[in-house]
């Protein structure tokens, strides 16, 4: 079967629903709180309305939609009872919800809710008013965001910026110098591993020669270049797919809150079960042959115009089979909290794996010859990347498991389904599994064979992951898998005994006074690959272990933490940069914290504090040699010896 369907790169992990016109500012709200009780407050919402549109009055329920509801971030908040209403209401019979009778506000109208709070009331709330509006057969939802001062209410005991911590001028010049240009270039180099990938599809691998002897039968030298240029457009095809992210502002807070939030990696999670079931042959990921054709006809206009839409021809074709493998990336850029710039950089590589072969051939044909012929070898590479897409698919859902705690996919169990899916591999490729586009079983070539004892060791190495041994620590893939101690075991062997590390900054700078030690700031995240690393492999190196229990006090800070802090820590916090930004939850305070006092938003990133909240080193971010984290360590140490 052949399935249809659209997806733009640009904005291929979220679909929005959004009507042609944008009514945003249709109304404009104000609001007010008046104290009438112990715990107890009025809150009021004005309007003048707008003109040509209708505000549909509250406490309606019209097609199974509240008219409008106050919302807040606590359930310790309630609304004691429907809405006082002020203003000329009407009453008409409408035609959009089967001829009910519906009340309405066409000019000013002010509302009235009185609210309660179960426990200690904040000097400033934060809520939401949702509201309905309409005209003539149209329908809408909006939300009006407010806070208001409330009277008598306790002062958010909430620290964000703390001026004295001043990481560039710490009392030790060691730490990280954070250029981020290690980042770029391995997102680059694994764009350009997705790149090479692509290349050995059903979709595109056959294009080679036929594309390349096409350039190269024209006018000798010029073929030649023309197949450059094809091959340079390519490339630059895959940069412009970038360009939406830059556009829109998309900043890396923005990228690491949108990876973890659960929401998006169950997305994820169903993306890639989509994908791998298109890689088995059940269907095909196409955009509509009319786009397709349309570039296609273009492709003979001119000469360097020509050669463009050839290029974003192949693409377009090609997407069947690169669309997975690009997509793969795309969420690989933004789980490693980038920026867009490090989406520019693994498109780039993507379209750089993809364009070079076309200029390589060019310059040389006779290396045509050497490619091998087409054939069931290439479903065969369609079939191995599915089973891929399912490991991948797993990953999201465990990092939707991991931020939520919901105990569902344990470490044990994670390794079991990638034990399946990496011995599916094996029995695929012996012929034990057939798909609907596989060719007729034949004898196994020599790089099946290879494939074949490759997933079978990978199959072997992963076993120890399901048994309580300290086997299971698998340093291979450090960091995929659950945490060691997130076991379904009520005692695992790996895990650090006694090292609990503090959840809360304010705790540990108290306990360090008390001690007199340096705090040592852990950012970390639940789906935080690279946290998980530095856990397993060098926090548990024994000096490394010895530095951290006995001469640090030990504070971790989950970025992604989804609990809501208690009502009078939320705030809207100002930033440096002078934006509002709300602080609901302790991933809110924890993720605002290390961007305002730290400057990264990326996991893991460690910080070394005195006890008078001055920086002792710069910080660190993710270090696979035990030593060098060691040095860092003892280079903290002697800074607050140094002060001392």
């Amino acid at each position: 079967m052949k399935l249809f369907t659209i997806i733009s790169l640009a904005g291929l992990f979220f679909t929005f629903s959004v009507s042609a016109q944008d009514f945003t500012n249709v109304y404009s709200w104000a609001s007010t709180a008046k104290k009438i009780g112990e715990k107890k407050y009025e809150l009021t919402f004005s309007t003048q309305g707008a003109n040509g549109w209708q505000l549909y009055a509250p406490d309606q329920t019209i097609g199974g939609v509240k008219t409008a509801e106050l919302v807040f971030n606590d359930s310790s908040i309630h609304q004691e009872s429907s809405f006082a209403e002020k203003g000329k209401i009407k009453k008409f019979v409408s035609p959009v919800f089967e001829n009910s009778v519906v009340s309405v506000y066409e000019e000013a109208t002010e509302w009235k809710g009185v609210i309660s709070f179960d426990n200690i009331v904040p000097a400033q709330l934060q809520g939401k008013l949702t509201f309905s509006y309409g005209k003539a057969d149209e329908f809408y939802t909006a939300a009006y965001l407010f806070k208001v001062p409330l009277e008598g209410g306790a002062a958010s005991t909430t620290r964000i910026l703390i001026p004295s911590i001043d990481i560039n001028n710490p009392v030790n010049d060691c730490g990280d110098n954070e250029t981020g240009d290690k980042s770029l270039w391995s997102i680059f180099i694994l764009g350009l591993l997705g790149g090479f990938i692509g290349l050995l599809t059903p979709c595109v691998f056959p294009l080679i020669p036929l594309t390349v002897s096409f350039f190269t039968k024209r006018s000798g030298g010029k073929g030649v270049g023309n197949a450059m240029l094809y091959g340079f457009f390519i490339f630059l095809i895959y940069i412009l797919l970038s360009i939406p992210f830059h556009i829109f502002n998309a900043t890396p807070e923005v990228l690491n809150i949108i990876s973890t939030n659960i929401w998006v990696n169950i997305s994820f999670f169903v993306i890639f079960l989509f994908f791998a079931f298109s890689f088995f042959g059940y269907y095909e990921i196409t955009l509509p042959g009319g786009l397709a054709n349309k570039f296609d006809s273009r492709s003979g206009i001119g000469n360097w115009g020509g050669i463009f839409f050839m290029a974003l021809t192949l693409a377009i074709v090609s997407f069947s089979c690169t669309g997975p493998i690009l997509g793969s990336l795309l969420v690989g850029a933004i789980s490693n909290n980038g920026g867009p710039m490090q989406l520019t950089f693994g498109m780039a590589g993507f379209g750089l794996g993809l364009a070079l072969p076309f200029a390589v051939f060019a310059m040389f044909p006779k290396w045509l010859h050497s490619l091998p012929k087409s054939g069931g070898w290439l479903n065969s590479v369609k079939v191995v990347l599915g089973f891929l897409e399912l490991a991948m698919a797993v990953k999201f859902i465990s990092n939707a498991d991991l931020v939520e705690q919901w105990g569902i996919l344990k470490r044990e169990i994670f390794m079991a389904i990638w034990i399946l899916i990496s011995a599916g591999i094996v029995i695929y490729l012996f012929g034990g599994i057939r798909f609907p586009h596989d060719s007729p079983r034949q004898k196994i070539s020599k790089t099946r064979w290879a494939f074949i004892a490759l997933f079978t060791a990978v199959t072997i190495y992963l076993i120890p992951g399901v048994i309580n041994s300290k086997m299971a620590n698998l340093k291979l893939i450090s960091g995929f898998p659950p945490p060691m101690c997130y076991s379904i075991y009520k005692e695992p062997v790996n895990c650090k005994k006694g090292f609990e590390p503090l959840r809360d900054y304010d705790v540990a700078l108290s306990i360090a006074r008390k001690e007199n030690k340096p705090v040592l700031i852990d950012f970390t995240g639940w789906a935080c690959v690279n946290c998980r690393r530095m856990e397993e492999n060098v926090w548990t190196d024994p000096f490394v272990d010895s530095l951290m229990r006995n001469e640090f006090v030990v504070v971790s800070l989950y970025v992604d933490e989804r609990k809501k802090l208690p009502l009078v820590k939320q705030l809207q916090y100002k930033t440096k940069a002078g934006d509002e930004k709300s602080i609901i939850t302790v991933g809110d305070k924890w993720a605002t914290f290390q961007f305002e006092n730290f400057n990264r938003v990326s996991q893991p990133q460690y910080a070394i504090i005195s006890t008078d909240e001055k920086a002792l080193t710069k910080t660190k971010t993710y270090t696979a040699n035990p030593g060098n984290f060691a040095n860092w360590l003892q280079c903290g140490l002697d800074a607050f010896k140094k002060g001392k």
